[in-house]
Parts: structure tokens; sequence; C-alpha cells
């Protein structure tokens, strides 16, 4: 769906800056947690395997967030539910400080994405609502904000690491951050109450969710957004194996590509968030598409490190408009079911954070890294027929 309204000027009023801050802190743990998941399995003396049961526990959490996001806001409204949220992402944080029993680092994984998930996508409905037809550029600069603390975050833990205080000391900024938040901004939401005295329709209690379904347009942009966290997460995942096989590094001097990629994803989500304000959504996104693809193609083809450096900084600033797009798609076309919409979308990106990086795997097994890696093109190319078809009249 394509919208031929340009906007001017985005207004960062106090709540806009509450829901950026809580976005951020939900980055603290995202990135923090991730970070810490090889240091995590040492710890324990799992397998890499056994590991990555912790990634299957996100998104499993993620899921069961997607389905509860509509009946918690039904229960207390939008504004209690994000701080909910915060709290059951920092309780899942705790857990993981404070043991290396399997099972209760699985848990804590699992219950930190289902918080922060609930915190996220209402997040991201509130601000869409708030900005009307700025909110693509609100997203993109709430995801601008988040991706900056998630990148300090990963240093942090890495420099702790090897220190007295080690990792754990490094993920307690998420409750520190968390607490500071309600502290300094408990009190901050988004409408003001109405001139008439009525509830404020965002903090309160929701209605019953409609029975109505989905226009086929609704289903269209979750694929793509399916897409798109996939195709996010195969360079996430895989990226740093690739640029190993490709220039002959070691795989712990090739992680350093996955500073490229997020370098690029953090410069082009500051870049996006005015890009966005000027320019279609749509034909944004079809661009960054573009870019991501010969991003992918430098890295893909490259066999020295700083040509495959190039192609992961090229290919973050394609992927970096990339979720806050399909995201805002996504509510776009939800008929006004922005909290709905964005619990579908929880759904939809668990579910492709969970099968990317496994189906990329299963075929790495097979036919080896570089060859899997055409993944990337092919959901590409998918997600671009899924715009054109949805933008049709």
């Amino acid at each position: 769906m394509s919208s031929t309204a340009v906007v001017r000027s985005l207004a960062r009023d106090r709540p806009t800056w509450l829901i950026y801050f809580q976005l951020a802190t939900f980055a603290t743990y995202l990135y923090g947690l991730s970070a810490a998941l090889p240091l995590l399995r040492i710890d324990q003396g799992v397998s890499q395997a056994v590991a990555g049961l912790h990634g299957t526990a996100m998104a499993v959490g993620g899921v069961i967030a997607g389905l509860a996001i509509p009946r918690v806001i039904a229960k207390v409204g939008r504004r209690r539910a994000t701080w909910l949220g915060l709290a059951g992402m920092t309780c899942g944080v705790l857990l993981v400080a404070a043991t290396t029993a399997l099972p209760v680092t699985l848990l804590g994984y699992g219950l930190a994405s289902g918080g922060g998930s609930i915190s996220l996508y209402i997040g991201m409905s509130v601000l869409s609502d708030h900005h009307g037809t700025a909110a693509p550029a609100a997203i993109n600069e709430a995801n601008a904000v988040a991706v900056t603390a998630g990148i300090g975050m990963s240093y942090l833990i890495s420099a702790l690491a090897p220190t007295s205080l080690g990792w754990r000391a490094g993920i307690l900024v998420t409750p520190v951050a968390m607490f500071l938040l309600l502290v300094l901004m408990g009190r901050v939401w988004v409408p003001a109450p109405s001139p008439g005295g009525g509830p404020d329709p965002v903090s309160a209690p929701a209605p019953a969710p409609q029975k109505a379904p989905y226009g086929w347009r609704f289903h269209a942009a979750c694929g793509v957004l399916f897409c798109l966290v996939a195709m996010e997460f195969l360079f996430n995942v895989w990226a740093a194996e690739l640029l190993a096989d490709q220039t002959g590094m070691s795989l712990a001097a090739a992680a350093t590509g996955l500073t490229a990629f997020t370098i690029g994803v953090a410069a082009g989500r500051f870049a996006a968030g005015r890009l966005a304000l000027r320019i279609d959504p749509t034909r944004l996104l079809g661009g960054a598409l573009l870019v991501t693809l010969a991003g992918w193609t430098v890295f893909w083809l490259g066999d020295r490190p700083l040509l495959c450096y190039a192609g992961l900084v090229l290919s973050g600033l394609g992927v970096a408009v990339q979720f806050p797009l399909g995201l805002s798609r996504v509510i776009a076309s939800s008929g006004g079911r922005a909290s709905e919409a964005s619990a579908t979308a929880s759904i939809w990106t668990s579910v492709a954070v969970g099968a990317g990086p496994f189906v990329l795997g299963a075929l790495a097994d097979g036919f080896g890294t570089h060859t899997a890696f055409l993944m990337v093109p092919v959901l590409i190319a998918c997600a671009i027929g899924g715009i054109a078809l949805s933008a049709r009249r």
C-alpha cells in the first residue's frame, strides 16, 4: 500500500522519547543476552546445539507474547502493558545473571523475550497512533536509538568478560536502565486525556479484539515482514562463518563482521528517520532491498576482508529500514487495529527469527555456507513480490 503523502517534520515530545527509551532498554536485553550466549555456553559446558536452544526459547517467548498482547491490553491497557513487559523482561535477565543451570537460563531467555516483545510491539503501535503519517519516521528513529544502545551493550559485555566483574555484570544494565526509566518517566504517556474528561484511549483498557478478518493486503504485509526479519537474522547468525570461509580468517576474528553489519544498520536507521519524512515509505523500502542486494553481492563474491566488510556495511545500510518499514506496513494495513496488528507481527517475526537461520544452517550442512547464503536474494525477491502485489489498487 503506497501513500503519496510526504511528511516534513516529526514532533519528538516527552511521550515519544519515553517509547524511544523503552525500546533502548529492550535493546540492552536483546544485544546483551545475544553477546553473552557464547560465554554462557562456556560456563555451562554445553554443546553449540544445546546452547542454541536459548534462541529457540526466545522465539517461543515471542510467539507467546504475540498471542497474549491483545488480552493483556484488554485487561490493563497499553500503558501498563508496556511496563509489565519491561518488568517480565528484567526478571528474565536476572534469572540468567543468577545461575548457570540450563533449565533456568532457558526460562530466563524465554521470559525476557516474551516480556520484551510485549513492550516492543505495543510501543511501536503507540508510536504509530501518536504520529500518524509520520509514524514510519518515528518507528525508524526509535529503532536507531535502540540499535545504538545495543551496540554499546555488545562492547560492554566483551569488555567485562575478562575482568573480575565478569559478563554477568554487563547484563545487569537492563534492570538498572528499567528502574531509572520508571523513576524518571513513569508518569509520562500518550495521548493526553481528552478535553471532555473521557478516558485516555491509549492508556485505558482496550475493548475486546474485533473478530472481522483482515484483508489480503494485511496478510501480504505480514509475509513481507517475515522475509525481512528472516533476512536480517541470516546476517546476524551466519555472516561471521561465511566471512571466515571466504577470507580464511579465524572464526573469532571473523566475528568482527557482525560489528561491520551492525554499524551499517545503526547508520542506516538514523538516516532513514529523515528519509521517511520525505520519501514514500513503499519506495524507500524497495530501495532499501536493492541496497541490501548490492551489499550481499559484494559480500558473497568477495574474497578479501576489506571487500567483505564493505559488503556487510552496505548490507546493514539496506537492512536498517526493513523491519521498521515492514512493521509500519503491517500496522497501516490493519484497518486501524494497531495493537492487534503489532501482536500478529510479533508472531510472524518470532517465527522468522527461529526459522530463517535454522533453514540456512540445514542448507549449509548439505551444500556449504556459501551456497546456502543464496537464501538472501531469494528472500529479497519474495519481499519485493509481496510489496508489488499489495501496492496494486
